[in-house]
């Protein structure tokens, strides 16, 4: 590879590096450099079905490479691109990454969330004119799609003057380059930039989509996919700085990402990463600007950030645009309650429920919506050197058949297939979820072990909480206020940070843990209950669990009426 194939040499040193801790970046860089070493061992076995093929990646590096610079200096000095290594990586997975049957790409959909100045228009330009000129695709179609005139053509006119000021490209490919399209007249190829969503006959090899985070809809985003039906190996292309937008499609479109390189919803075609700082890092300290900016001191320089940083931390109102334009941070995002990488450090994949059998436990219940997913908490205790340890074991989720194969909200509907197809969520037939199998659950539950509480919320109640009282499964109908969801709420961060809980790495829990956000009492802000951010990030297995803490939190009470011993098991220990 040291010969043959040098630019992905250097792609895979520097990732190399990024594990090694020697590149400053923030966790979902990290994961995605991590995904993909872990997924080369991965690709030994047989059963895996991709491989990561250097030539193939070395293709587009080089090419883009003949290209030149179209803007500033570089351009005056006629120079050709040169991609940074994090750019060359980048690249490296989205085109080096191919199915062992038949060597067609493996991802279609690679998404770059990149601070502004960070050579965006470089990368979008150059992936353009590699899938127009030299991606084995006959007739190919590449669109830089926009709600705007203006928008598209922030990708199509650097990607047209660099084919324009390439006139051994143009001549070796056969391109015409017109005043609003690029063609190539031998197989039909073109390259063009498009308002809106492209007509009925349109089927894109290639869409580029620049500054996802101004479109309203993800109208364009789907309608480009859909058209994609046709091609072997199609690529969307999503390149964005942060935004404010958290209930539009490429906020939406992050968390699809993050929850893909957390490893709670795998996705094996999609590939991406976010270029912000971490949880918990300062924004106004001088050292995050390079770890949200891949391209610090060479495209955007030290002394612009900083001075940028000085004005923000000054002027209250260029605050956020500071935030966003620079540091990735999308402003109205509301930071997780919960520490979810104290969380998965706490899953162990171990844990059964031979394991309690015949043991205490608490099922909580939190049935929002017939239509919508239900989930059953299952908690069992231990008391551990004076103090409660928590065991979440075999949580359930049901849906119903309807809304897994729903066309109205096609992300959740992935999502909840998903889940189904690893056996994590319980479909149910028609289109409400059927409590008869909630109840057979909660029944089959109560044979294993005894169940002595059954929290449940007061929608929930009115209809299951008669049939758990005649199981004698002692239902209690739990109003989720500040009152009855406070203390367990953060009873439960406690035993997460302190290794006191002990769960069995389910992936829907997840989810759910990590989208829950605290909302204070106006004027208390020791006083929280859980709420979620945009309908489609629900909390409800999340809740469930809540509610059961409290009632093992009430069940200890009951059988140790010593306070101070009580008071003992709850105070946290933070190593």
């Amino acid at each position: 590879m040291a010969t043959k194939y040098p630019n992905v040499e250097s792609a895979i040193r520097w990732g190399k590096r990024v594990i090694a801790g020697k590149v400053p970046c923030c966790k979902y860089v990290h994961e995605a450099v991590e995904r993909h070493f872990c997924d080369l061992a991965k690709s030994r076995g047989a059963r895996f079905p991709y491989r990561f093929d250097p030539a193939k990646a070395e293709k587009k590096l080089r090419l883009m490479q003949m290209l030149p610079h179209t803007k500033g200096e570089w351009a005056f000095k006629r120079q050709l691109v040169t991609l940074e290594p994090w750019q060359l990586f980048g690249f490296a997975m989205t085109f080096g990454w191919v199915r062992k049957h038949t060597g067609f790409r493996r991802f279609r959909v690679s998404y770059w969330e990149v601070p502004r100045k960070n050579g965006k228009s470089v990368v979008a330009a150059g992936v353009g004119i590699g899938m127009f000129t030299s991606d084995d695709e006959f007739g190919a179609e590449v669109y830089a799609g926009a709600t705007t005139e203006k928008q598209a053509w922030e990708v199509f006119r650097p990607a047209r003057l660099m084919v324009k000021r390439s006139p051994m490209l143009m001549e070796a490919a056969g391109i015409e380059v017109n005043a609003s399209n690029m063609n190539r007249p031998l197989d039909g190829s073109r390259f063009e930039p498009l308002i809106g969503n492209p007509g009925d006959g349109a089927s894109p090899s290639c869409a580029i989509v620049d500054e996802y985070h101004e479109h309203q809809s993800a109208a364009l985003y789907e309608t480009m996919l859909t058209g994609m039906g046709a091609r072997r190996q199609p690529l969307m292309f999503v390149i964005t700085t942060a935004g404010s937008d958290i209930e539009g499609p490429c906020y939406d479109l992050r968390r699809q990402v993050i929850e893909m390189l957390a490893g709670d919803v795998p996705d094996d075609e999609l590939f991406g990463w976010i270029w912000t700082i971490d949880e918990g890092d300062d924004w106004t300290d001088p050292k995050v600007l390079a770890k949200a900016n891949p391209n610090f001191g060479i495209s955007v320089f030290r002394e612009y950030l900083e001075s940028q940083q000085q004005r923000a931390i000054r002027t209250a109102r260029f605050t956020n645009t500071f935030k966003t334009k620079h540091l990735n941070i999308w402003v109205s995002a509301k930071a997780g309650f919960y520490n979810m990488e104290a969380w998965r450090n706490s899953a162990d994949a171990s844990l059964t429920l031979e394991q309690f059998e015949g043991q205490d436990c608490v099922l909580g219940f939190d049935l929002a919506r017939k239509l919508d997913m239900n989930s059953m908490a299952r908690l069992f205790w231990r008391v551990i050197d004076d103090r409660i340890h928590y065991y979440c074991v075999a949580p359930r989720f049901w849906v119903p058949e309807d809304t897994v194969r729903s066309v109205e909200n096609q992300r959740m509907s992935e999502r909840y297939q998903a889940w189904v197809n690893t056996g994590d969520l319980i479909e149910t037939a028609g289109a409400e979820v059927d409590y008869r199998e909630i109840l057979e659950e909660a029944k089959d539950a109560g044979r294993l072990s005894a169940v002595k509480e059954c929290p449940i919320d007061p929608h929930g109640a009115t209809g299951l909480s008669h049939e758990l009282e005649d199981e004698g499964l002692t239902p209690v109908v739990i109003t989720q206020n500040y009152t009855n969801m406070s203390t367990p709420m953060k009873e439960l961060e406690a035993a997460i940070l302190s290794g006191r809980f002990h769960h069995d790495g389910n992936p829907i829990m997840t989810w759910c843990m990590g989208n829950v956000i605290g909302k204070n009492l106006p004027g208390n802000d020791d006083v929280v209950r859980p709420i979620k951010q945009g309908n489609d990030n629900k909390i409800d297995g999340a809740v469930a669990l809540i509610m059961a803490v409290g009632r093992v939190m009430a069940q200890a009470t009951t059988d140790n009426s010593d306070d101070d011993w009580f008071d003992a098991i709850r105070k946290p220990i933070i190593a």
